[in-house]
C-alpha cells in the first residue's frame, strides 16, 4: 500500500491515460432518511484519541473482533444491534447542500456502508488487478482512516492520514487486493478534531489499458404498471452519466394500461430522444418481454450489453455504472447482476446472492447468507457473514446485465412466461463459459416477495412446469435427485389444504411437461387464460375483497378439549401428521361446514397441517386485499391424488428420455428465429403518431 497527498488538485485521470473510476462515493443532500444507513453512518465506538494513536496496519481492531465473535451467530439474538455504526448521521455530521460529507467536531462518520464500501473481494476474484487506487478530496482538521475486512468479518486498520488543511487536499492511496481471495471490503472513515472535517468526493479505480466504456441497452418489460415504468424513464432521462454510455432504452409494453398514456410521457420521450424505443406486444410474461429486449439489442449490434430491469423497481443509477465497469474489466465476459432491497422497508435486503440446491432443485439464498437482512439494525461492519464473497448460480432479472455476445451465442430465454427463466438462463450461460456475479453496491428496490404468494394462484402452474423443465435440462442427478418426490409432496400438501384449484394447475403443468417441449411456445399465448378459467371452477380460486361477503365462521362442536392445532415436530412427527391428514381426507366433510366456514385463517397462519384438520375455512391472500373460502371435497381429493401418483410415476420412469428431448429442443426453443414467430403472431398494429418524433413505437418488422 502506498499513499500520497497534495494540497493542489490532482490531475484528473481520464480513459485516455489509462485510469478508470469504477466506484464513486455517493453523497446526496436530498437523500431520504429511510435509506441513509445504506450510504453513510455516524460511528459511535471510537473517540478521537483512541483512533489517532493506533498505528497503521497494526492488526485487528480488538474491540471489534471481540464483538464479532460474540455475535457471529446473529440468529441467536435478532433483537441486538451491534453498536458499531448508527443508522444515518444524527449528530455525527451532515451531508451538505453541496453534496459533501462533513464530520462534526470530535465525531466520526463512516463509509462502511452497503453503497460506499468497496467490495474488494469481487474485484480480486473476477479481474486481474492487484491494487486499487482510492482518491479522496478532503479539507479541515481531522483524520482520514482506511480499513479493510477479512472474509471472517474481522476488521484491520490499513492507514490513518492526519489532515490539517483548509484548502482541499487530495489523498491518493494504492491498496493491495491480494488478501481478498475469500472475501473482504475496503472502506474509510472521516474523523474531525476540534473543528469539522469535510470529504468532498472519493473514488475507487484502476490503471488499465482497457479504458473503453461499453455501450449499454436497457430492456424494461412492463405490464400494467405505467406509473412505475414512466418514473424509471424520467429518472434515466436525467442521469447524464448513464446517458453517456446508453445506446437505447427498449420498453416492451405488454399491458392494456400503456406507458405512452402516462401524464408527462411525451416530455420524457422527447428528453430521451432516439435513445427510447417502445415496443408493444400482447402479454408474453417476463420471459417474452425480456427475450424481446435481448433480441432487439443483440440484433441491432451497437450495444455491448443489455441490462434487464423490472418495471416496478427503483434503481440506484450509480449501480448501472458499476455493473458496466465490472463487465468491461472482468477477466472474461460475464453477467453482472444487482441485489434487491424491499421497496417498502428500504434498508432490508432480500437477496445477497442466489444459488440452486442441486439435489432438491430449488432456489434459495447462497450458502452462508440470509434473506431479509436489515442494514438499519445490523451494519455492514457489524455483520460477519456479509464479508464473505458469495458466488452465485444466476441473478434475478430485477436487474441483470448480459453481454450481447452471450445472447447471440446461447440464445434468448426459454419460453417460460414467468418463473425460472432467469435461473435457467444463468445456468445455460455458465455452461457456455459465462459466469454470473452478483455485485454488492449494485442494487434496486423492488416489491418484496413477502407481499405475495405466487405458489397459490395461477402462477403455481409456471412454478411447477418451469422447475421441472429446468431440472430436466440441467440437473446433474439421475432422475432429478429429489425433484420428483418434492413435486409429489407439494401437490399432496395443496390437496390436504383444500387448494384444489392450485392442485389442478400443478397437475396440468405435469401433463404439459410430459407432453414434451414442442408445446412451450404455444403455451406462451394460450395457457394463462386457460389457467384463469380453470381456477375459477374451484372455491380456492374464487376471491372476495371483503370478509362480509362470506357467512360468519361457526362450528357445530368446539375443538376437542379446546386444543389448538400444533405444528409437527421433527421428521417423524411430520410423517405422522401427513399420514393422519391424508386419512382424514377420506372422511365425508361435516355438513355444517358447507354452510359456515369453520375459521378465519390469516395468510401467515395457513399451513398445510392446520388446514388439513378443517372442513372449510376462509383464508386471506398474501397481499391482504382478498380472501377465499376453502371447502373440503373428498371426491376431488381422491381424484387428484390418483392422477398425481400416476403422473409423478410416469415422470420418474421417463425422466432420461424426457431429459434428452428437452436438451435436443433447447437450441430451437431459445433461437431468435423461433421467438420471432411468437412475437410476430402477437404484435399489435400500432403507429408512432401518438408519440413525439424522437421516440419510436414499434412492432416486429
Amino acid at each position: 500500500m502506498t499513499a500520497s497527498s497534495t494540497t493542489e488538485p490532482a490531475a484528473t485521470h481520464s480513459s485516455s491515460n489509462g485510469f478508470r473510476v469504477v466506484q464513486r462515493t455517493l453523497l446526496r443532500p436530498d437523500q431520504e432518511l429511510d435509506v441513509r444507513a445504506l450510504y453513510v453512518a455516524g460511528f459511535s465506538d471510537f473517540g478521537v484519541g483512541e483512533s489517532t494513536t493506533r498505528q497503521s496496519g497494526a492488526g485487528p481492531d480488538d474491540s471489534w473482533a471481540e464483538r464479532a465473535r460474540k455475535h457471529a451467530d446473529e440468529e441467536s439474538d435478532t433483537s441486538t444491534t451491534l453498536n458499531t455504526a448508527q443508522p444515518g448521521l444524527h449528530g455525527y455530521g451532515q451531508i451538505t447542500d453541496q453534496g459533501f460529507a462533513e464530520a462534526a467536531p470530535s465525531r466520526r462518520v463512516t463509509f462502511a456502508t452497503y453503497f460506499n464500501a468497496f467490495p474488494a473481494s469481487y474485484w480480486r476474484r473476477w479481474t486481474d488487478f492487484s491494487t486499487v487506487r482510492l482518491t479522496a478530496k478532503v479539507r479541515g482538521h481531522g483524520n482520514f482512516i482506511v480499513y479493510r475486512s477479512t472474509s471472517k468479518g474481522h476488521v484491520l486498520r490499513v492507514e490513518s492520514i492526519k489532515v490539517e488543511s483548509d484548502p482541499v487536499e487530495t489523498l491518493e492511496l494504492d491498496l493491495s487486493l491480494k488478501p481478498f481471495i475469500d472475501g473482504g471490503w475496503y472502506w474509510f472513515d472521516i474523523e474531525a478534531e476540534e473543528t469539522s472535517f469535510v470529504l468532498e468526493e472519493a473514488t475507487w479505480g484502476f490503471f488499465t489499458d482497457r479504458t473503453a466504456v461499453g455501450r449499454l441497452s436497457i430492456g424494461i418489460t412492463t405490464f400494467n404498471r405505467p406509473d412505475f415504468c414512466h418514473a424509471q424513464l424520467q429518472k434515466l432521462s436525467q442521469a447524464g452519466d448513464v446517458l453517456s454510455l446508453l445506446d437505447e432504452i427498449i420498453v416492451v409494453d405488454q399491458g392494456t394500461q400503456l406507458v405512452r398514456d402516462e401524464d408527462g410521457f411525451e416530455e420524457t420521450a422527447a428528453a430521451l430522444g432516439d435513445r427510447l424505443r417502445v415496443l408493444q406486444q400482447k402479454n408474453l410474461g417476463g420471459s417474452g418481454g425480456f427475450s424481446r429486449a435481448m433480441n432487439e439489442a443483440a440484433a441491432k449490434g451497437s450495444a455491448d450489453y443489455v441490462l434487464l430491469l423490472d418495471d416496478d423497481v427503483v434503481c440506484e443509477l450509480e449501480g448501472i455504472l458499476r455493473a458496466v465497469a465490472m463487465a468491461d474489466l472482468a477477466r472474461s465476459p460475464m453477467l453482472v447482476g444487482g441485489q434487491m432491497f424491499s421497496l417498502y422497508d428500504r434498508t432490508v435486503m432480500h437477496a445477497f446472492g442466489e444459488t440452486l440446491g442441486q439435489y432438491r432443485w430449488f432456489w434459495g439464498p447462497a450458502p452462508g447468507t440470509k434473506h431479509g437482512h436489515d442494514f438499519s439494525r445490523r451494519s455492514l461492519r457489524g455483520t460477519p457473514w456479509l464479508h464473505r464473497r458469495v458466488d452465485v448460480d444466476y441473478n434475478g432479472w430485477w436487474m441483470c446485465l448480459i453481454p450481447t455476445r452471450v445472447v447471440r451465442e446461447i440464445g434468448l430465454s426459454l419460453p417460460m412466461f414467468i418463473k425460472w427463466d432467469d435461473a435457467e438462463f444463468g445456468l445455460r450461460a455458465r455452461a457456455a463459459g459465462y459466469p454470473t456475479v452478483t455485485l454488492p453496491g449494485v442494487a434496486v428496490w423492488h416489491v418484496p416477495w413477502t407481499e405475495k404468494d405466487d405458489t397459490l394462484d395461477w402462477q403455481a402452474y409456471f412454478h411447477e412446469r418451469n422447475r421441472l423443465v429446468s431440472g430436466l435440462l440441467h440437473s446433474p442427478y439421475d432422475r432429478g435427485g429429489r425433484l420428483v418426490l418434492e413435486s409429489l409432496e407439494n401437490h399432496a400438501k395443496r390437496s390436504v389444504s383444500m387448494q384444489y384449484g392450485t392442485g389442478e394447475s400443478i397437475l396440468l403443468a405435469l401433463q404439459d411437461v410430459l407432453d414434451g417441449p414442442e408445446r412451450m411456445h404455444r403455451d406462451m399465448t394460450f395457457r394463462l387464460p386457460e389457467l384463469r378459467e380453470l381456477r375459477s371452477q374451484y372455491p380456492d380460486g374464487q376471491v372476495a375483497t371483503s370478509l362480509e361477503e362470506f357467512p360468519p365462521p361457526k362450528r357445530k362442536k368446539p375443538p376437542r378439549r379446546g386444543r389448538a392445532v400444533s405444528a409437527p415436530t421433527g421428521a417423524v412427527g411430520a410423517v405422522k401428521t401427513a399420514a393422519m391428514s391424508m386419512l382424514r381426507q377420506l372422511r365425508t366433510p361435516r355438513e355444517f361446514a358447507r354452510e359456515h366456514p369453520e375459521a378465519l385463517v390469516p395468510y401467515v397462519e395457513q399451513r398445510w397441517w392446520r388446514l388439513a384438520q378443517m372442513d372449510s375455512s376462509i383464508v386471506s391472500s398474501a397481499d391482504g386485499t382478498s380472501a377465499s373460502w376453502y371447502q373440503r371435497d373428498r371426491d376431488q381429493f381422491m381424484a387428484q391424488m390418483r392422477r398425481s401418483l400416476r403422473l409423478h410415476s410416469q415422470l420418474y420412469r421417463e425422466w432420461p428420455t424426457l431429459s434428452a428431448r428437452y436438451k435436443d429442443a433447447l437450441g430451437e426453443l431459445t433461437a431468435p428465429e423461433t421467438w420471432k414467430q411468437t412475437f410476430q403472431g402477437l404484435d399489435d398494429e400500432v403507429g408512432a403518431g401518438a408519440l413525439p418524433e424522437a421516440a419510436q413505437l414499434e412492432g416486429v418488422e
